[in-house]
């Protein structure tokens, strides 16, 4: 009995030894409503999220949470998010309508080996563009995001497909069809200044779709950018545009496939 108890705890303590570290958790189970972005400042940075980059209204009138707003697959974060781009989400003088939050922590989430998590999905309703150019969840330096919408310089007026990019580059790509959840995963290697993406759908376990690439993996890890900058087009009015997410977090160690990931 001894034996197979020591067996037992060797084994448990291997698999922590090799399981994925959560360093920041941006999943929002500890807000009772998106007014909660609210309570951080310059001043007083608590919280999760640095909020500040938004229009002149409410912050109802650009973030809501709630259970519905979720992946169905993911039972670990209790509501998700949907930002909104409307006709008064101009920051700053700005003519790029924009929602983003960034992580506030003192964790190392720009230093060796990271993965950054998170779950995007549309409806046909407030649909986003396929004439515009979206960035979504990007750095400063635009090393790796994700892009939707015709993007500039492209033939044609439009483009359905959501990609992933790296340095401007498209590495990988599909069409974003509404109601479908896209799981996402950047393997990032601050050192080795390489990006890889891990992708699923649905309920579906991530799975690298691209092996690491070379990137100018530049951060100062108060850069990335959770949300959606969307570029005017001369044109293609605005209209109200919806992005859902859900399960946005960042880990370290082996990846954790399972959607939502390792419990808070």
């Amino acid at each position: 009995m001894r034996v197979a108890a020591l067996l037992s705890a060797l084994v448990a303590a291997s698999a922590s030894a090799v399981n994925g570290a959560v360093i920041w958790d941006g999943r929002f189970n500890d807000f009772t409503s998106a007014t909660d972005l609210n309570k951080w400042s310059w001043g007083n940075q608590v919280g999760p999220y640095q909020y500040y980059i938004h229009g002149s209204g409410t912050v109802n009138k650009y973030i809501e949470l709630s259970s519905a707003y979720k992946n169905p697959a993911d039972t670990v974060s209790k509501q998700g998010a949907k930002f909104t781009l409307d006709s008064t989400a101009f920051w700053n003088g700005q003519n790029m309508r924009r929602i983003e939050l960034i992580p506030q922590t003192k964790a190392a989430i720009a230093s060796g080996k990271t993965f950054y998590h998170f779950s995007i999905m549309r409806k046909d309703t407030n649909a986003p563009s396929v004439n515009r150019e979206h960035q979504i969840c990007f750095f400063e330096s635009h090393f790796t995001e994700l892009k939707y919408g015709w993007i500039s310089g492209e033939q044609g007026t439009s483009n359905p497909n959501l990609q992933w990019m790296t340095g401007g580059k498209s590495q990988w790509k599909t069409e974003w069809k509404p109601n479908v959840w896209h799981n996402v995963a950047y393997e990032i290697n601050f050192s080795g200044n390489t990006v890889g993406f891990w992708h699923s759908e649905g309920a579906d376990p991530l799975t690298q779709v691209v092996k690491p690439v070379s990137a100018s993996t530049s951060s100062n890890g108060q850069d990335w950018h959770l949300g959606v900058l969307e570029l005017p087009r001369s044109g293609y009015a605005d209209s109200n545009e919806d992005f859902y997410f859900s399960g946005v977090y960042i880990e370290t160690g082996t990846i954790t496939t399972a959607i939502g990931g390792p419990a808070a």
